[in-house]
């Protein structure tokens, strides 16, 4: 297949290595014998996402993430349409506030979202970070990341993680974090997310083929140094969670 990758604004929305979100989500397609395009969006660029395979934007600081709404707010409908049609998309970190109703600073401004679900987001100054182990419903493994963010989420009826054991979800300790629904992942978990969890990579790709009305092939190729990686973030985070 030939995949369409949209990345929105690579250089206000990068922190904590989110690239490697898009960097781990190619190589694996490619791996699987598709050919795959990555278009990044700047702010005032024109996107087409009629034929786009999967959305994406990072993590940003509260301002950058301000910029980056005052333009991403213009391709509103158009995603709210995607994610009604079954397109794949990840927003990580604060890009996740942007799908929301809306934002409100730590001073008090309030800013609209786009609205796709019903949550809304409050910025204060004290940061919340931690690492987070938790699980969610659509695989037995363990989720693993690192939360460094200064906001709470109310509103969220889906949540990507069902269960914290450890770390902050939306709205507090050991609250469940992010927000799915359909084909539409978010999450406030760096790391980032796709390269610590092979299993939500997986979930990813099976997304984007379920969406093309592709079969996953029968043999899947498999990241060895992420597994393992995964396998011990996992075994330490557990036994960390249970001493507390």
């Amino acid at each position: 297949m030939e995949i369409k990758i949209i990345h929105f604004y690579p250089d206000l929305m990068s922190l904590y290595g989110s690239y490697a979100n898009v960097s781990v989500l190619k190589r694996r397609l490619e791996q699987m014998g598709n050919t795959v395009t990555v278009k990044p969006i700047l702010p005032g660029q024109e996107a087409d996402l009629s034929s786009a395979d999967f959305l994406y934007m990072g993590a940003g600081t509260e301002h950058a993430q301000k910029a980056a709404l005052a333009d991403f707010a213009r391709y509103g409908e158009t995603v709210k349409a995607a994610a009604e049609s079954g397109v794949a998309m990840l927003f990580a970190g604060t890009a996740m506030e942007l799908l929301g109703k809306t934002i409100t600073d730590a001073d008090g401004n309030v800013y609209d979202g786009i609205g796709l679900a019903d949550f809304t987001a409050v910025q204060g100054s004290k940061r919340f970070v931690e690492d987070v182990y938790g699980h969610t419903d659509l695989y037995p493994e363990a989720v693993v990341g690192f939360m460094n963010k200064c906001s709470t989420i109310s509103g969220v009826e889906t949540p990507l993680l069902t269960e914290l054991a450890l770390g902050y979800g939306n709205n507090g300790e050991k609250t469940p974090e992010g927000f799915h629904r359909n084909n539409v992942f978010a999450s406030q978990l760096t790391g980032p997310l796709l390269v610590k969890n092979p299993r939500m990579l997986d979930a990813v790709v099976d997304a984007i083929y379920r969406h093309r009305g592709e079969s996953l092939p029968a043999e899947r190729p498999t990241d060895h140094w992420a597994e393992d990686g995964y396998l011990i973030t996992a075994e330490q985070l557990k036994l960390r969670s249970e001493s507390k």
